[in-house]
């Protein structure tokens, strides 16, 4: 890394005392609405959307007041108390608002705010409602502490903190087999990304001394290329979990089991995201081990193709979402693994993400409240006549997530196939890596295209396909309120984002400056992907546009019923992991009826039976006794006489 890099990185930050104000405020929420219990049934859902505009409100004013500084002086700390002081080890815990934390904060208290507001609607007859909203609002304390932490230490806190509320939500129908066992498929899988990043923890406390971010990233200029490609690779561990990224993705399409509101506030503006931010958060390391970012920019072209081909296949519309999240994030790992060319490119897609994504959510959870809660899309059809709100507004999310402009992600992922196709340039000449990743970025721009458009038309156009007795309808104010602004932000979004380089600008003070020399001229990759994703959206209307749609799913080709099974996934984590880890659990059972407990019965067994022997001797009889005494005493006279003649 360079050490212009490692200055931006490090910018002095002046101290604010309101900084705990954030995620204080959701957190006394959730503390108040559990700690009151059933008393606050009636307005708890109000207290909760309440502590949620309040931080909204408390951000937006740190952020006014970060714009009114100069973009050296925009960082600000706050030191609570002192955590931990051991040794040379001292961790304090406190919080720092950056560049790179405000766009966090602003999404995760604005896109909250718009979900509780949801929720209110959705959850409207939902007896346990009172406890959702506390566990939203928990949600929204732990993820603010994530991206607010000034110290790795207090991040694992709230990383720690959204993986406990995740598994709380996705099982909140815990009535329901399958969202008890989606919960704790999610909250197993993401403990194993939590000890890659437990152990990276662990190697700057031992081997840098320091947990601060401010003292890791300094140390990382001295220390040697092994232990900084260790430490990469570790945090890329915990990123893949929490972001539902290759190889530990399968908890995130059985996570739908939990209400709508909590997919699109996982999904858009917390859990998904966390590893995106770890890794750009962690960005002087990640400069510092170029074999560290080559795993990243793999894992997420890898992710994005997989997400993308499972996607094509699935009838649940939540399911398509979730694929497509997995999909997306990809996309926003391998620009992270860009390195300084593409931080601020992840972060832009992660923003513009945030809204349509969030919008597609709360758009499937309009359709699904108004036909009873069916997720079959091929139960769907001719849906755009009687939800029009829901049309137009998940329709334009739709615009967005497929790249047409001017919408929201058009601007994101074109930057970031722009620079796969740069990705090694020298002097303006490609490399065969760029250009592969490029391909690969198209290929999956398509593929968005053709699933997104495949969930509009079963969902929107053709024929009645509704369950007998359903009358769908339009969903009420409190919910199509939220999605309208959302939608908005799908719109303009990518381009308040992207004018005059906006984003880059403001992020440069936290992840540095960076000039491209594109390979390939931005008019040509624009066309290219425009082609692409035009081809994408041909296919699905000459497949599903004009041909009936069969209520049950065709067993199809080898390729989708692989991606109906999320190519394999599952089979394969049992056949690695599963299996093996029971055959290892069986045997040890075995050895320990045989061993261990065999050895404590056996010692019992043994003074048990010395005992029964040694009983025979006591016959209660007085003559036998003084038998035994004079034997003794015989004894112990020729022992004496024996010892006297040696």
């Amino acid at each position: 890394m360079t050490s212009t890099a490692l200055a931006h990185t490090l910018a002095p930050a002046g101290a604010d005392p309101t900084l705990w104000l954030v995620p204080a405020l959701p957190l006394l929420g959730a503390v108040l609405l559990l700690l009151i219990g059933r008393r606050a049934n009636a307005w708890g859902h109000l207290l909760a959307c309440a502590v949620a505009l309040a931080a909204f409100a408390v951000a937006l004013w740190q952020f006014v007041e970060m714009t009114g500084r100069g973009a050296g002086e925009r960082a600000a700390t706050q030191t609570l108390f002192t955590w931990i002081s051991v040794g040379e080890v001292h961790v304090d815990f406190g919080l720092r608002l950056d560049q790179l934390s405000m766009v966090f904060v602003l999404l995760i208290t604005g896109v909250g705010l718009l979900i509780h507001i949801y929720s209110i609607g959705y959850m409207a007859t939902d007896p346990a409602r009172r406890k959702f909203f506390a566990y939203l609002n928990l949600f929204l304390a732990a993820m603010l502490l994530l991206v607010m932490a000034d110290n790795f230490l207090v991040l694992y806190l709230g990383w720690e903190g959204v993986g406990l509320v995740s598994y709380l939500l996705i099982g909140f129908w815990q009535h329901k087999p399958s969202a008890a066992t989606a919960a704790k498929k999610a909250f197993l899988v993401n403990r194993v990304g939590d000890i890659g990043l437990a152990i990276a923890l662990f190697v700057m406390a031992t081997q840098l001394g320091t947990l601060s971010y401010e003292g890791v990233f300094a140390a990382v200029d001295g220390s040697s290329a092994g232990l900084v490609t260790a430490l990469g690779l570790l945090l890329l561990v915990g990123a893949c979990a929490k972001s539902a990224q290759v190889p530990l993705q399968s908890w995130l399409g059985d996570a739908m089991e939990g209400p709508t509101p909590v997919s699109a506030l996982i999904h858009a503006a917390t859990m998904v995201t966390a590893g995106v931010y770890l890794i750009t958060r962690a960005n002087p390391i990640y400069d510092a081990a170029p074999t560290a970012r080559t795993a990243v920019i793999v894992v997420g072209a890898v992710t994005l193709l997989f997400g993308a081909i499972v996607g094509c296949a699935k009838d649940d519309i939540k399911k398509v979402l979730a694929a497509s999240t997995m999909s997306q994030v990809g996309y926003m790992v391998m620009a992270a693994g860009f390195g300084p060319a593409g931080y601020a490119l992840a972060i832009m897609h992660l923003l513009t993400h945030g809204f349509f994504k969030a919008g597609l959510f709360l758009g499937a959870g309009s359709v699904m409240h108004g036909l009873d809660d069916e997720v079959d899309m091929r139960r769907y059809g001719a849906l755009r006549a009687v939800m029009p709100i829901t049309f137009v507004t998940f329709g334009l999310g739709y615009l967005a997530i497929i790249g047409v402009p001017p919408f929201a992600g058009f601007y994101s992922k074109e930057g970031i196939i722009s620079a796969a196709f740069d990705l090694g340039s020298t002097a303006g000449a490609g490399s065969v890596g760029g250009y592969l990743l490029g391909a690969l970025a198209l290929l999956g721009a398509g593929l968005t295209a053709f699933y997104m458009t495949r969930v509009m038309i079963l969902t929107f156009f053709g024929p009645e396909r509704w369950h007998a007795g359903a009358h769908p309808h339009e969903s009420p104010p409190l919910m199509t309120g939220p999605m309208i602004v959302i939608a908005i932000g799908s719109v303009l979004a990518g381009l308040v984002l992207a004018i005059g380089g906006r984003l880059q600008a403001w992020l440069a003070p936290v992840v540095g400056e960076h000039h491209t020399t594109h390979v390939l001229p931005v008019w040509l990759v624009t066309t290219l992907s425009l082609v692409v994703v035009a081809l994408g959206v041909a296919v699905a209307v000459g497949l599903y546009g004009r041909r009936a749609v069969p209520v049950t799913a065709p067993e199809g080709s080898v390729l989708t019923r692989a991606a109906r099974r999320d190519l394999y996934a599952d089979d394969l984590n049992e056949s690695l992991f599963m299996r093996p880890g029971q055959a290892v659990v069986a045997g040890t059972a075995v050895v320990d009826r045989t061993v261990v407990a065999g050895a404590a019965t056996g010692v019992a067994a043994a003074v048990g039976d010395a005992s029964a022997r040694g009983r025979l001797l006591q016959s209660g009889l007085t003559r036998t006794y003084a038998l035994y005494m004079l034997a003794g005493a015989g004894l112990v006279i020729a022992a004496m006489l024996v010892g006297g003649a040696l």
